[in-house]
């Protein structure tokens, strides 16, 4: 048989003047300094059906939206929603189940659909003879906290990673920097500038994409622009190259267009540069062919092309190797890194 609810209606006043009576009483006390206190609070009852609420102060209803009757005779479940987490339902019910004291936060639902993230603390109140008779619940809207630790905590990952980016950053300019060889102050200059240049197109796509992956192609292209793109093909899937590897990528192939318009095949020469790239194995590693069909440098001007960088950003930055290959017809490149 179903036992009826004990219910406190707190629609009607409690005043908190206490008489001395009102002292000796301490069921009237816990009443009254319940129905004055600004926490938000409920009472359920443990010894009927699914531990109904028989009890809930002003600032439970207000920070619910509910009224007095929508909640008294119902048990607490009302609050949750459908992103609420079943582990914590789930740990409040054992608890319950055990008579168990518990503190746990988990988001709950106003009346009006509005989420908040709730501070539960749940505690069995016993008779003299240790049988739990109620449980006692204090609610506490911790949203904004939460909110404020989950951006601190987001600002602390991203200064962590601008750092670990702004120190990638300057390993490609030291490396360049001391790599870097010409004939005279404004030839080093010049291919100085030219690498930094790689570098800030790089961080461009970055922060235009919120420093998310970025697409393979769309690096070649930053680095293509303003060159004979009718001697140039480009062949692969799409592929997304993680942040940290956008700028080492940017300059190696800043080189290679270097190399290829000062000496190679897209040089007076005459010749073509085919461009492609596949994913293999497992984890996928990421293969790269650059292939320059025209008529082989001078031996003067292989002395001269900047492989010294691009086998240092490729082994140091990418994590990866190159084998290169000089043939009659011209240069053929090819690059294997991760992808991570």
């Amino acid at each position: 048989m179903t036992k009826a609810v004990r219910t406190h209606d707190l629609r009607a006043p409690v005043t908190p003047v206490a008489t001395m009576q009102g002292l000796a009483d301490r069921e009237q006390l816990a009443l009254v300094a319940m129905a004055s206190t600004r926490m938000p609070m409920v009472i359920c009852d443990a010894q009927a059906d699914d531990t109904p609420v028989v009890l809930a102060n002003q600032a439970f209803l207000d920070l619910t939206g509910y009224a007095a009757e929508e909640v008294v005779g119902r048990n607490c479940r009302f609050l949750q929603g459908p992103d609420t987490a079943r582990e914590a339902v789930q740990r409040i019910g054992e608890a319950i189940a055990q008579g168990e004291t518990l503190e746990i936060e988990l988001l709950n639902y106003r009346k009006d659909g509005a989420t908040f993230i709730n501070q539960l603390h749940v505690g069995p109140v016993r008779d003299a003879a240790g049988t739990v008779q109620y449980f006692f619940a204090s609610q506490k809207d911790v949203t904004e906290r939460r909110r404020a630790e989950t951006l601190r905590a987001a600002e602390h990952r991203l200064l962590r990673e601008v750092d670990h980016r702004a120190m990638n950053a300057l390993a490609l300019v030291q490396a360049f920097t001391r790599l870097t060889e010409a004939e005279t102050v404004e030839a080093y200059a010049a291919a100085v500038q030219g690498r930094i240049a790689a570098l800030a197109n790089a961080h461009t796509l970055l922060a235009g994409g919120a420093w998310a992956p970025v697409s393979l192609r769309a690096i070649l292209d930053s680095e293509t622009q303003g060159y004979d793109l009718g001697r140039m093909r480009l062949t692969g899937s799409e592929v997304l190259v993680s942040p940290q590897d956008v700028q080492p990528l940017a300059l190696l192939f800043h080189e290679m267009m270097a190399n290829t318009v000062a000496h190679g095949a897209l040089s007076e020469s005459g010749g073509e540069v085919e461009v492609g790239w596949t994913l293999e194995g497992e984890p996928p590693d990421l293969r790269l062919t650059w292939r320059e069909v025209g008529p082989a440098p001078r031996a003067d001007h292989v002395e001269r092309l900047g492989f010294r960088i691009i086998d240092s950003v490729v082994r140091a930055q990418l994590r990866g190797r190159l084998e290169r290959q000089w043939t009659p017809h011209g240069l053929r490149v090819e690059f294997r890194f991760p992808l991570d």
